[in-house]
Formats: C-alpha cells, sequence, structure tokens
C-alpha cells in the first residue's frame, strides 16, 4: 500500500468513527465520497435512471440506520456500503421482475480531460459491451461490473453479493468465457 493509500484509508477510518458518533459532517463527507460510485452500480445494475436514484438514496438512508453496526473487518467501507446496494437491487428486481435498460449509461467520472473523438470511441465500445453484458446471468453482469467497473477485489466483490472469493472467481470466468464466445461469434 503507497504512503497515499494508506492516508487515505486512515482518512476514511476517521471519518466513518465519526458518523458512527453522529457526526453530521462526516456523514455528508462519506455520502460525498461515496455518491457517483453507489449511483452508477444501481443505474447499471437496475437499469434506469428514477430507479437508480431512489435505490440512491435508500442505500444511503440505510447507511444512516445502520453505521453504528458497522465494524471494521476484512472487508471495506466501500464493500458494505455496496453489499445495502446490492441488496436494494435485488429486493427491487424481486418487486418489480422487470429491467428497462436506457440508451445512456453515466459514464464514472474522470478527472483527466479527453477529446470529443476519444469519449466517442469509449462511448461506442462501453454500448457495445454493455450489449454483450446483457446475454450474461444477472450474477455474472454484477461480478463484472463490480470487477472491471468499480475495480473491486474478489473478496470484496464477495462481501457485496453475499459469495464466497471461489464462486465470485468462478461467476467471472464463465462470464469471460460467454462474451469471448459472443465475440468469436460476431
Amino acid at each position: 500500500m503507497t504512503p497515499s493509500a494508506v492516508a487515505r484509508a486512515d482518512d476514511l477510518r476517521r471519518l466513518v468513527d465519526l458518523a458512527q458518533e453522529g457526526d453530521r459532517d462526516a456523514l455528508e463527507a462519506l455520502y460525498l465520497l461515496h455518491f457517483d460510485r453507489i449511483y452508477s452500480y444501481l443505474h447499471m445494475s437496475v437499469g434506469n435512471r428514477h430507479d437508480a436514484e431512489d435505490l440512491t438514496t435508500q442505500t444511503f438512508l440505510k447507511m444512516l440506520e445502520a453505521i453504528g453496526n458497522f465494524r471494521w473487518r476484512s472487508a471495506p467501507f466501500s464493500a458494505w456500503l455496496f453489499r445495502i446496494a446490492h441488496n436494494l437491487a435485488i429486493d427491487h428486481f424481486r418487486a418489480t421482475r422487470r429491467w428497462q435498460p436506457e440508451a445512456e449509461v453515466p459514464e464514472p467520472e474522470n478527472d483527466e480531460e479527453s477529446s470529443a473523438e476519444d469519449a466517442a470511441l469509449q462511448s461506442i465500445g462501453r454500448r457495445s459491451m454493455l450489449a454483450l453484458i446483457e446475454n450474461l446471468s444477472l450474477e455474472q453482469q454484477q461480478v463484472l461490473i463490480l470487477k472491471f467497473v468499480f475495480t473491486f477485489s474478489n473478496g470484496e466483490a464477495g462481501t457485496i453479493l453475499g459469495k464466497s472469493e471461489g464462486a465470485v472467481k468462478s461467476l467471472q470466468h464463465r462470464a469471460l468465457a460467454s462474451l469471448q464466445k459472443q465475440v468469436a461469434q460476431d
């Protein structure tokens, strides 16, 4: 771990500790730190902006209600928060039994400027990849999103999905094999 990563981890630990004591500024800081990634994950999971906004709000409300129960164990705070979001998305699917993707999926924010041409190529590639991923099972989709979009480790993805690290590896392997077959057929 680099010194800056250690400093960020220590800062996050202090924020969580303060939030657990009821510090409103710390709660707001946690919200701001995680909002974009939670919203993007939920938007990719449920496929539409309206439901993603509702579920993001519910995720942070549940965070407020349960932050006192959070304990530092093997998984980081972000994995705990993504687990809340994942459970809400699953409940949403059970309640609605539908998935209606939007044409536009929000891009994760990037601090670096890019040209319009680069942005267009990324958008085309992203849409093509999303079209391929839609043919996978929901679990395979979620593993790929958590691993490659949000860069969670196998263990963290397992915590979020309620699966073992081995199950995550297996889902990832099957998903990538399926994608490889789809690309070869095209």
